[in-house]
């Protein structure tokens, strides 16, 4: 039984098997139609969200399962005062597999150590969020055609934006992957990222504010929303919300085959004007998300298709 804590829980050679079948799952989706009939997904979420709560479901649904949960901590018994582990054996005995968020970091991971079923961390803190990496891979993989030899920047809270953490660990395990860390001084990505994953890794990065230094050169711009839920202070929060918005004006400065992406929500930082652009394509990368959790389900429950 594996589970999935974070995106370097499977080798490269394993991702690429898990990104060929979400390719495949997209080109032909009736193959896959009651792969996983009988089973059952627990959505266990302690935290609000849209597009991974849903998403999970409706790729669960996809392939001809079921699903249970819960969407906040209120309406479990966490409300009452029960362990992650506690409710994680109780869903064991309804549920095939799990998908848990949390804003304690390492819940998922303590919940996987006592859990009889496969657990998937659906974002935990500001750690990790493995199933939005795998979304960003597949996105990338999909439209750009590889994953090697490129140039991302990464744009906006990188201090506690877990979907940048997951992505940059996940990008350095490919050749000549080259980063911009574009973002104010208050929200740099964390040292053990700069040390530990970049210079560890070997990769070319570099550490820029001004977004309109920086997007000439870029072949990917990953967008993200300053957090409002990780500030201890809400006049830090309000002083950097709006320190990075991208507009027409500042498409106009990027290359045409650009690709802009964002894990969502969005708040001020994307102008909606840049929705029809056809480089912006956030959109299309939340339906990447529901073939990549498709293809998860089916590797953790060791479903195969003929």
């Amino acid at each position: 039984m594996r589970h999935l804590m974070s995106p370097l829980d499977f080798s490269v050679e394993e991702l690429d098997q898990l990104l060929d079948l979400a390719n495949d799952i997209e080109r032909n989706p009736e193959k896959y139609a009651h792969a996983c009939d009988g089973k059952i997904l627990a959505t266990l979420f302690y935290e609000p969200s849209t597009r991974t709560r849903l998403s999970f479901e409706s790729a669960m649904m996809h392939l001809g399962g079921k699903v249970l949960g819960f969407s906040s901590a209120n309406s479990s018994s966490a409300a009452k005062g029960e362990s992650v582990g506690d409710t994680i054996r109780t869903v064991s005995c309804f549920a095939d597999i799990a998908a848990i968020r949390h804003p304690k970091e390492g819940a998922p991971l303590v919940a996987s150590m006592v859990s009889s079923i496969p657990v998937v961390n659906a974002g935990d803190g500001g750690h990790q969020h493995p199933t939005q990496t795998l979304t960003d891979l597949l996105t990338i993989r999909s439209l750009k055609g590889r994953l090697d030899n490129f140039t991302i920047g990464l744009c906006g809270d990188l201090k506690f934006g877990r979907t940048v953490h997951s992505l940059i660990e996940a990008l350095v395990r490919y050749p000549g992957v080259r980063f911009v860390l574009i973002s104010p001084e208050e929200l740099r990505v964390p040292d053990y990222i700069r040390e530990d994953v970049l210079k560890a890794s070997g990769h070319e990065f570099e550490e820029v504010i001004r977004l309109e230094d920086a997007i000439p050169d870029l072949d990917v711009l990953y967008m993200t929303r300053v957090q409002k839920e990780r500030f201890f202070n809400e006049e830090d929060y309000v002083r950097m919300k709006d320190f990075y918005i991208l507009d027409k004006e500042k498409m106009g400065l990027a290359s045409p085959d650009m690709l802009v992406l964002h894990p969502l929500p969005r708040v001020n930082e994307i102008s909606t004007e840049v929705d029809s652009d056809p480089r912006a394509v956030y959109f299309k990368q939340v339906q990447y998300g529901r073939y990549v959790r498709e293809a998860l389900i089916l590797t953790l429950l060791e479903v195969k298709v003929c």
